[in-house]
């Protein structure tokens, strides 16, 4: 393995630090590498070409007041297979909040479980909203470039796919909505080329969605109405619409007025869905009505005849009860485990003829986070490649390729200590099976003091790993990532 350490930014945290998300599996990375001639434990496919990101909360500064594990800021992760090789590398997106608090050295925005008063920088200089814009939650690739993003909106910032250097900010012919931002979770169509994407806000309209064309422009945009602020975090595209929610689980209006935060589930009321035809006006949004829940991510959508079917994981406990044993992190941060949301995939069914909705579970098993082969991203489709979580914690423990049409699920766990990340699929060049493919992932495994980059069959994932990579050292564990053939990868310019 030949390895370059090419930068570094000197963390402030604490040296006796004890947050379960800023230790352990979730030790954050300080240095960027670059890394060739990877180590290899079994044969790498000569066909598996093109890169593997995935994006990670990697704070820097000793929080302001309470650290939540979304408030860390963004770096990449990226590994590139051709000809049968691996090469590694990493970096910090370059933000602007990081600028600006690397000119401070230390923290200057409170984080998602502190009140925006105890910021010492305002709105604006880097800040989205309430929070400081960390674009550490997602990551896609578009016209050539990768876009990582930020959960409660943001700019999205351009990366070159292959070196990681940020670019600047997105700005789709000076058309880009500074004044809302981008959410996470921006679809791509690998059959158009078009990047689809939502936002939300505090303040009326509460919701855009939008179209980016593949010259990298945006070429339509409107309001979805709501009667409130909501909170979503996903959404859906078929061949010819975009599907967008409003959950029952949202901030006070009241609270916010008052600069406090804070989201409560409404039983009482309904599930909604906003089926807006891909180039649509706000007029055109039909709205269907289902059972109450939050969904924080998609598998996938597509139409069947009249009906438009889309499957996703519903939580069937949107609001844990409060645990009351355990350390003060274990009750604080008890919500983001799978099993306290009991999080498990569902269909839902909607009519366009009838307007009538129809639900079932499509697995009783706990799992979220799932990825399929994006070339039937929006069309039917049969396998998704889901993560199954640690008890009780924000970790991933296993990968389960779930058939939804015949049902059948297959597991592979990673074993005690080592903690995967979201596993997408990479479909074989030619192929012609949808499961024609691999898998690949990080772990993280604290047995061994070390990271891997893990390759399996995606046809037979129980036989375990076909190729291990070592990587130069132990890396934080971390969640979004995305899969890109190398025809797909372009160095982007600079962005404005």
């Amino acid at each position: 393995m030949r390895i370059e350490v090419v930068g570094r930014i000197l963390s402030s945290l604490p040296a006796d630090d004890d947050h379960p998300y800023r230790t352990g599996p979730w030790q954050p990375n300080d240095t960027e590498y670059d890394a060739a001639d990877l180590e290899v434990i079994g044969d790498l496919p000569a066909d598996l070409d093109g890169i593997y990101l995935r994006n990670t909360e990697n704070p820097v500064y000793d929080s302001i007041g309470r650290y939540h594990p979304f408030d860390g800021d963004g770096m990449v992760h990226m590994i590139r297979f051709q000809a049968g090789r691996a090469e590694y590398r990493n970096r910090f997106v370059r933000t602007v909040g990081l600028a600006a608090e690397q000119a401070a050295g230390q923290a200057l925005w409170a984080g998602l479980m502190e009140p925006p008063a105890r910021s010492l920088r305002a709105e604006g200089w880097g800040a989205r909203g309430r929070m400081k814009d960390a674009s550490s939650t997602d990551v896609v690739v578009h016209a050539g470039a990768a876009l990582t993003s930020f959960y409660q909106c943001g700019d999205l910032y351009v990366l070159d796919p292959l070196t990681l250097e940020t670019r600047g900010r997105a700005d789709w012919g000076g058309r880009f909505p500074r004044d809302v931002g981008v959410s996470a979770h921006a679809k791509v169509d690998e059959h158009t080329g078009e990047l689809l994407f939502f936002n939300y806000s505090t303040r009326p309209p509460y919701m855009h969605y939008g179209v980016v064309s593949p010259a990298n422009e945006l070429v339509h945009y409107v309001d979805v109405p709501l009667p409130g602020p909501r909170l979503p975090h996903d959404m859906a595209f078929t061949e010819h619409y975009a599907i967008l929610n409003d959950c029952p689980l949202f901030w006070d209006v009241d609270g916010i007025d008052r600069g406090v935060y804070a989201a409560r589930f409404h039983p009482e009321l309904p599930t909604r869905f906003a089926v807006i035809p891909r180039r649509g006006q706000s007029a055109d949004v039909r709205w269907f009505e289902a059972a109450p829940t939050y969904v924080l991510h998609w598998i996938n959508a597509y139409e069947d005849g009249d009906e438009i079917v889309l499957d996703g994981f519903f939580q069937h406990s949107p609001a844990p009860a409060s645990r009351r044993s355990g350390t003060p992190y274990e009750r604080m941060f008890h919500y983001l485990a799978l099993d306290a949301m009991d999080t498990r995939a569902h269909r839902w069914r909607f009519n366009l003829a009838t307007g009538q909705t129809k639900e079932e579970d499509l697995s009783d098993r706990v799992m979220e986070f799932g990825m399929i082969n994006t070339r039937h991203g929006g069309r039917p489709y049969r396998y998704t490649y889901n993560m199954t979580g640690v008890p009780g914690r924000f970790l991933f423990d296993g990968i389960v390729k779930h058939d939804v049409v015949s049902g059948r699920e297959t597991r592979y766990a990673f074993g005690d200590g080592v903690f995967g990340s979201e596993t997408p699929m990479a479909p074989r060049p030619g192929a012609r099976a949808e499961d024609d493919g691999y898998l690949v992932t990080f772990v993280t495994d604290m047995n061994r003091n070390c990271s891997e980059c893990l390759v399996f069959d995606a046809a037979d994932i129980a036989v375990g790993p076909i190729a291990r990579v070592r990587l130069p050292e132990r890396i934080s564990s971390g969640t979004h990532s995305c899969w890109a053939p190398s025809a797909m990868l372009t160095s982007p310019p600079v962005a404005p």
